[in-house]
C-alpha cells in the first residue's frame, strides 16, 4: 500500500472510529440494533474510513498544488478585475465538489439540493475574492470581520427563522477537506510574493471570510425562496435480512454518486488543464502526481457519499429518534457531549491545527492544551445544541454571545491567532459533525415533534463557533507568557533570540 495512503486512511480511521464505538455501546445498552442494520452501518464505516482516507491524499495531491499554482500567478499579475474573477470562479467550482455540503443538502428537506449548493457556492466565490482583495490591500482582518460578523448578527433577526440555523450550518460545511487546503494554498501563494512582516499573518484569513459568504447567501435565499414544510423522516436505513440484500443496498446506491461527483469535479479538472496548458506550470513528474491525485479524489468521494448516505447517517438519525422515543431524551445531552468529545480528538484536521499552533508559538503553547481545550468546547456545544433542540431554544441566543466574545477577543490577541483562530472554525466541523451528528440530532428532533429547520440544524454552526474562542484564548496565553518573558530579560538586559517573533506577535 502506498504509505501516504495507509497514513491518511489511518487518519481516517482514528476519526470513524470513536464514532463506531459509541454507536456499539448504544446499540448494546440503550437502543438494541438488528442485526441487518448493525450490517449496513459497519459496511458504511469501512466505506466512510477508505473514502476519507483516500479522498484526503487526493485533495493534498491536487488541490494543494492547483491552489498554491494559481495563487502565485494571482500575485504576479497587475489586473485586479483578473485576480477577483478567477478568484470568485474558482472558489464556486471547489465548494460545488465539497463532500460535507453535499451530505448537508441532502439532510435538508425543504430546499431542492441544487438550488442550496448554487446558493453557498456563490456565496464563497464571491467572499474568497473579498478576502483575496483584503490581502493585495493589507486590510486589517480583525477589522473586516467584526464589520462582516455585525452585518451578519443584525441580519439575523430580519431572515425566515427556517433558514437561520441552515444558513450557520452552511458556513461550516463549506470550509471542509475540499475547500480548506486549496483555500490556504491561494492564500500562502498570494503573501508568499509580499515578503512583509505581515505577509505571515495575512496568510490566514481567506478561510474565515469564505465562511461568511454563505451563511449571507443562504440567509439572502430565505428572503426570497419560501420552504415547504418538512415532516418526512429525513433518512431512512435500508430494509435489509442477508448479508446479499446489504450488499444490493450499497450497489445499488453506488452508481448514481459515481455520476454525481464525476459532474462535480470535472469543473475543476478543466480548470487544471487549462492553467496547465497555459502557464505550464507543473512538469511532467508533478502533472502525473494531479493525475492520481484527481483519481484519488474522485473514488475516495464516491465512496464516503455512498457510505454516508446508505448507512452512516440514517443510523445516527434512528439511534436520535430511539433516545428520545424511550423518555430517555435528557440522556441525549451526556451522549452528544460525549460523542462531541471524543469526536473533535480524532479529527485529522484538528492534528494539522494544533501543530500549526505549536510551530507558531515556539512550543509555548502544546498541542495537547490546544486538543484538551478543543474537546471541551465541542462538547459543550453539542450538548447546546441538544438542549435547543429539547426546549426550542433560538440559536440566536447561543450565536450572537458567542460571535460577539469572539470579536472582541480579536482586538486583544496577535494578530496571527485570529486568522488561524476563524479560520479554523469550520475544522472542529469536520466530516463527523455533518455525517452522524447531524442526523443524530434530526431523528431526536422528529421524536420530540420539533420544527426540523429551526431546532435540529445549528449543530455545525455551533461546532464551528467553538474554536473561534479557544484558540484566542490561546492567543491571550501566548501573549501573556511572551509579555511576563520580555519583563524578564529587559530587566536582566538580555534580548532572547527570538525576539523579532516575540515584537512582532505583541506589537500591532
Amino acid at each position: 500500500m502506498n504509505p501516504k495512503l495507509k497514513e491518511k486512511t489511518l487518519e481516517s480511521l482514528s476519526s470513524v472510529l470513536p464514532v463506531a464505538g459509541i454507536v456499539l455501546a448504544l446499540s448494546i445498552f440503550l437502543v438494541p440494533l438488528d442485526t441487518g442494520n448493525m450490517m449496513i452501518f459497519l459496511v458504511s464505516t469501512v466505506m466512510l474510513v477508505i473514502g476519507m482516507g483516500m479522498f484526503q491524499l487526493g485533495a493534498e495531491t491536487a488541490m494543494t498544488p492547483l491552489g498554491e499554482g494559481i495563487g502565485g500567478e494571482l500575485s504576479k499579475s497587475q489586473k485586479l478585475g483578473i485576480i477577483l474573477f478567477i478568484s470568485f470562479v474558482m472558489g464556486l467550482l471547489i465548494t460545488i465538489a465539497e463532500p460535507d455540503l453535499q451530505v448537508l443538502s441532502n439532510q435538508v428537506p425543504s430546499v431542492p439540493n441544487s438550488i442550496l449548493i448554487w446558493t453557498v457556492a456563490i456565496g464563497v466565490g464571491l467572499f474568497l475574492a473579498l478576502a483575496v482583495l483584503r490581502i493585495i490591500l493589507k486590510i486589517d482582518l480583525s477589522i473586516l470581520l467584526m464589520i462582516l460578523y455585525a452585518v451578519l448578527l443584525i441580519f439575523s433577526f430580519f431572515v425566515p427563522k427556517d433558514f437561520l440555523s441552515v444558513a450557520f450550518d452552511s458556513g461550516g460545511v463549506t470550509t471542509g477537506p475540499m475547500t480548506v487546503p486549496f483555500i490556504m494554498a491561494i492564500g500562502i501563494g498570494l503573501s508568499s510574493m509580499r515578503g512583509d512582516k505581515d505577509a505571515q499573518s495575512d496568510s490566514f484569513g481567506l478561510v474565515a471570510l469564505s465562511s461568511v459568504g454563505p451563511i449571507l447567501a443562504v440567509m439572502l435565499l430565505g428572503c426570497f425562496y419560501a420552504p415547504k414544510e418538512a415532516t418526512e423522516l429525513i433518512a431512512e436505513i435500508a430494509s435489509v435480512e442477508t448479508m446479499q440484500d446489504v450488499m444490493y443496498a450499497f450497489a445499488v446506491e453506488l452508481p448514481r454518486y459515481a455520476k454525481e461527483v464525476f459532474i462535480s469535479l470535472m469543473p475543476i479538472i478543466a480548470v487544471y488543464v487549462i492553467f496547465q496548458l497555459m502557464k505550464r506550470k507543473f512538469l511532467k513528474r508533478q502533472q502525473i502526481r494531479v493525475a492520481i491525485g484527481f483519481i484519488y479524489t474522485y473514488i475516495g468521494l464516491v465512496l464516503f457519499l455512498c457510505g454516508v448516505n446508505v448507512g452512516f447517517a440514517p443510523v445516527g438519525t434512528m439511534l436520535g429518534s430511539e433516545i428520545v422515543a424511550a423518555d430517555r431524551k435528557w440522556l441525549m445531552i451526556p451522549i452528544g457531549m460525549i460523542i462531541g468529545y471524543f469526536i473533535v480528538k480524532a479529527e485529522p484536521a484538528i492534528q494539522i491545527l494544533n501543530h500549526q499552533v505549536q510551530t507558531v508559538t515556539k512550543g509555548t503553547i502544546s498541542g495537547k492544551s490546544m486538543n484538551h481545550c478543543l474537546s471541551i468546547g465541542v462538547a459543550i456545544s453539542i450538548g447546546l445544541s441538544v438542549l435547543r433542540i429539547l426546549t426550542g431554544m433560538p440559536i440566536q441566543y447561543i450565536i450572537i454571545p458567542g460571535y460577539i466574545i469572539a470579536l472582541i477577543m480579536t482586538r486583544f490577541v496577535p494578530k496571527i491567532f485570529v486568522g488561524i483562530a476563524f479560520d479554523s472554525g469550520g475544522v472542529a466541523s469536520g466530516p463527523m459533525t455533518s455525517t452522524f451528528l447531524l442526523p443524530f440530532c434530526i431523528g431526536a428532533c422528529e421524536a420530540v415533534g420539533g420544527n426540523l429547520m429551526t431546532d435540529a440544524f445549528g449543530v455545525v454552526a455551533l461546532v464551528a463557533l467553538t474554536p473561534l474562542i479557544a484558540i484566542q484564548i490561546m492567543g491571550l496565553q501566548y501573549r501573556f507568557k511572551m509579555n511576563k518573558q520580555m519583563k524578564i530579560t529587559s530587566s536582566d538586559n538580555i534580548i532572547p533570540e527570538d525576539s523579532d517573533t516575540i515584537i512582532e506577535f505583541t506589537e500591532e
